[in-house]
This record gives structure tokens, sequence and C-alpha cells, in this order.
């Protein structure tokens, strides 16, 4: 599902990663893990085509990542769901927007957008909350809402940027514990993380990156 091969990214004379080879098969579930600066979110900013490695080949999906072109971006992002650490909701759209702002672009029926955002509010245990606006919901239910937008395109990946680090520990296990859930029918899911706690509960493969290099697999 995902291969990188000695992919290495430079800012200016700056490394963020430095000759990481990596393999995660379809259906894995892995840890993104290691200090602040250690190049986590570098190596998830790769897999959805934010930035592109300055050495090396990264493949996703069976997709060559670091030679495509912008134009064909969006084919590769159908393919990914995104969770970041601060939600990035849109306050004054609905929930049920907000989720279904990914099949909106895509130009699917409005019948679709409706069955599909209903379905995956009740994967993130969040049936019924379609009409509400995010800034009257908690930190936890906002981020089960990003992760429900994440996967409504039903994407073979899910990349998560610390999706936990602003929650409290009750809500951080109830998200991941979605995360496994989805994982659990069959969505590769990478969780970019620093908390040990959550690592030990749940307990899953770890890539582990210290100054830009993969030290642990």
């Amino acid at each position: 599902m995902i291969r990188a091969y000695h992919v290495t990214k430079r800012y200016g004379d700056v490394h963020a990663l430095k000759d990481v080879t990596l393999k995660l098969g379809k259906g894995e579930f892995c840890y993104v893990t290691g200090p602040s600066g250690a190049g986590k979110t570098t190596m998830l900013k790769m897999l959805y085509g934010s930035v592109q490695p300055t050495e090396g080949k990264l493949l996703v999906g069976g997709v060559d990542v670091s030679r495509l072109s912008r134009r064909r971006l969006p084919y590769l992002r159908r393919n990914i769901g995104i969770v970041f650490q601060d939600f990035k909701l849109i306050p004054t759209r609905t929930v049920g927007e907000n989720v279904g702002l990914a099949l909106e672009v895509l130009g699917s029926s409005r019948e679709i957008i409706d069955r599909r955002v209903n379905a995956v509010l009740n994967i993130v245990g969040l049936p019924g909350r379609g009409s509400e606006y995010p800034p009257t919901l908690s930190g936890g239910e906002q981020q089960r809402v990003a992760v429900a937008r994440a996967i409504v395109n039903d994407p073979s990946i899910l990349l998560a940027d610390e999706p936990t680090g602003n929650l409290d520990g009750a809500m951080a296990i109830e998200v991941m514990e979605i995360l496994r859930a989805i994982n659990l029918r069959g969505t590769t899911v990478m969780v970019a993380t620093h908390d040990t706690g959550l690592m030990n509960r749940f307990p899953f493969r770890k890539l582990r990156f210290e100054a830009g290099r993969l030290v642990e697999s």
C-alpha cells in the first residue's frame, strides 16, 4: 500500500527526512512517532502530496507521489483521508455540510451525499447530529466530525496527524477506538503521535523517527 525507497526531504540545508525506506501493507495500523521535529508531519505530508521528496521514491497505492504533477494530485487524495490535530472544520457550515464537503466537490448527488454522511456519522457515534454547528460541539465531538469527513469518501488510507493532541484522556481513547474500528473495516491507518500512553493502550507497529531518520520499524 505504501512504499518508500531512500526518501530524503531537505528544506535548504535542513534535512526534515533522511534516507527513509519503509513498507506498509494494506489494512495495517501503525504509529509514526518520535520527538518534535523528528519528521513525523513531513512524512504524512508527503503521503498526501503536500510536499514532494527531494530524493528517493515514494509509492502510495501504486502511485509514484515523488513524480506526481499538481494536476493529478486530486485523484490521489480521493483515496486518502486526512485528520488534523486542530480539526479544521468550517464553523459556519453544519456538521453534515462539513462531512459531505468532499463528496460535494466530486459532484455527487444530494441523495448519495446524505446517505454517506448519515452512515459515517453513525460510525463515529454522532447519529442525527448533522444539523448542528461545530462551535456547539465538544472537542472530542469535533474530532469525530473530522474523522467522519476523512472517511466519507471511503478512502483506502487514513492519515491522522496528532488526532488526540487537543483532547483529554477519555476523549483521546474514544477517538483511537474509532480509528481502530475504521482500520478493522480494511482501511490502512497511520497515526502520528508522541503519546506513549495511547500507544501502550493500543499496541500497533511503530515507525519511530529521530532527526529525520527512521530508527525503528
